[in-house]
């Protein structure tokens, strides 16, 4: 059944002519909600709008694409940390939330990030959020841990993983030493901290094929993780339980966004409408999703989903710190330490 924002596109798609239909043309990760077959379909039906995707591997590969290809891209990805940077660059065209029948059900403290309404203006729709924390292989444990000390306890030597990223680790170090992931300022502490972390570690992993691979196998008794991620490694029927500890966990927020030299920006909008409904997102879920940045979304879902059982604890949120922008100086700072620490490993 479509949903009745589709259903009022069908009846303006049936009332339009062919020349009215525009190609939307959406820069994303590969496999991340936007390309999915159904709801591509279900959109193109509805509105007489056809749907093309291109990916990025990077954030920086993202906006480079932006910065050099002006006018190809409708829709694009941006997680919110990036914003700020693509909006001063003038990439990001502004957004009246009142266009978008779906907006209502996003809370404020998303609506009104202000990584999003850098100028005073929305210049990207809250779309997704997700946590970075870790997950247990659960035929390791009788007791699920709930602190981030797990990852450094001499039992599971050899056993455990984190990816492969600067940024990332260092987070994860600011957490396990008490500190805002934002404002890290006893670095030495997080070094320090790491430096012991590293002889726990059976390998790096860099992709969720890579994590699924290595927990197949029974390799990791636990590692570093994302949320969506492991709600997806579950549903293979992995022995994952993904856990946000007492220490508090990193949390990011996904946005979509009109590029400022599209061509086709209200059928962009008809699109990211889309994307925000419930009914997609239900849909979305069940196939291993991140959480939904619209509160009625999230609420649709049954009560035993992962978004929903998880995430959706209010005490669990409260314990999320999210992601601020970083600069360029503390992001090299990161990468110096980390590649460090590695090369003594």
């Amino acid at each position: 059944m479509k949903s009745a924002f589709l259903l009022s596109l069908s009846a303006a798609a049936l009332a339009a002519s062919g020349a009215l239909a525009d190609e939307i043309r959406v820069l994303n990760w590969q496999g991340y909600g936007t390309d999915i077959d159904w709801a591509v379909k279900a959109f193109e039906e509805a509105t007489g709008h056809t749907v093309v995707h291109e990916y990025f591997n990077s954030e920086q590969e993202m906006l480079t694409k932006m910065r050099t290809n002006p006018g190809a891209y409708d829709v694009v990805l941006v997680n919110a940390i990036y914003n700020p940077q693509a909006t001063a660059e003038g990439l990001l065209s502004p957004i009246d939330p009142a266009g978008l029948e779906n907006f209502v059900g996003i809370p404020a403290e998303f609506a009104g990030s202000a990584m999003l309404n850098e100028g005073g203006a929305l210049h990207g729709v809250p779309w997704t959020w997700g946590v970075t924390s870790f997950a247990v292989n659960t035929q390791a444990f009788d007791t699920v841990p709930d602190t981030l000390e797990v990852l450094w306890d001499p039992a599971h030597e050899g056993r455990v993983s984190v990816r492969d990223d600067a940024v990332e680790a260092m987070q994860i170090g600011a957490l396990a030493t008490g500190q805002d992931i934002n404002d890290i300022r006893d670095l030495e502490a997080v070094r320090a901290k790491l430096e012991a972390l590293l002889p726990q570690l059976r390998t790096f992993w860099g992709s969720e094929n890579d994590w699924n691979q290595f927990m197949a196998a029974g390799e990791f008794d636990v590692s570093t993780y994302w949320s969506g991620s492991a709600a997806r490694s579950a549903a293979m029927g992995l022995p994952v339980e993904f856990v946000v500890p007492k220490e508090g966990a990193i949390g990011w927020l996904d946005s979509l966004a009109v590029p400022a030299s599209s061509e086709h920006k209200e059928a962009a909008l008809q699109f990211i409408d889309w994307m925000i409904d419930p009914e997609f997102y239900v849909g979305w879920d069940a196939e291993g999703a991140p959480a939904s940045a619209n509160g009625e979304a999230a609420a649709a879902l049954d009560e035993s989903a992962f978004n929903r059982r998880v995430l959706g604890d209010p005490e669990v949120a409260a314990r999320v710190q999210f992601q601020a922008p970083i600069d360029d100086g503390t992001r090299r700072e990161y990468l110096e330490i980390w590649q460090a620490l590695k090369a003594v490993q």
